[in-house]
């Protein structure tokens, strides 16, 4: 797990390789944004982020592990993380969020399956 969170840090935001998501979502995952409609299916996903990292220039994603419980055919993860963005114009921001993804595995990874998020206040 630790792996697959550090893959999206480094390559999705780190280097803005959208093709890792296929790495860390499943198929037929879903992320629900908040303030935002819920997004299902990697295509979508892949958008989702490609627009969101590119629209706030973002720099980084810390993902830290607080909690790791196993339901049913999978896991679930609780954790926090640390988001690095830089708009256009503007100074560096870091922003504070917590998270809870539903791991499944795919393909012989564990891979995020449901993906949702928000900030702290």
């Amino acid at each position: 797990m630790a792996s697959t969170n550090e893959l999206f840090n480094a390559e999705v935001f780190g280097n803005r390789n959208f093709a890792a998501l296929d790495q860390i979502y499943t198929a037929d995952a879903h992320i629900l944004p908040p303030g935002g409609p819920m997004v299902s299916g990697r295509p979508a996903i892949k958008k989702f982020w490609s627009d969101l990292i590119q629209a706030v220039n973002a720099k980084s994603a810390v993902l830290t592990s607080v909690n790791v419980m196993p339901s049913g055919d999978g896991v679930v993860e609780i954790g926090s993380a640390l988001l690095t963005i830089q708009p256009e114009g503007q100074v560096v921001t870091e922003m504070e969020l917590k998270y809870v993804v539903y791991w499944r595995q795919e393909d012989a990874r564990w891979k995020w399956h449901v993906d949702i998020w928000n900030q702290n206040a």
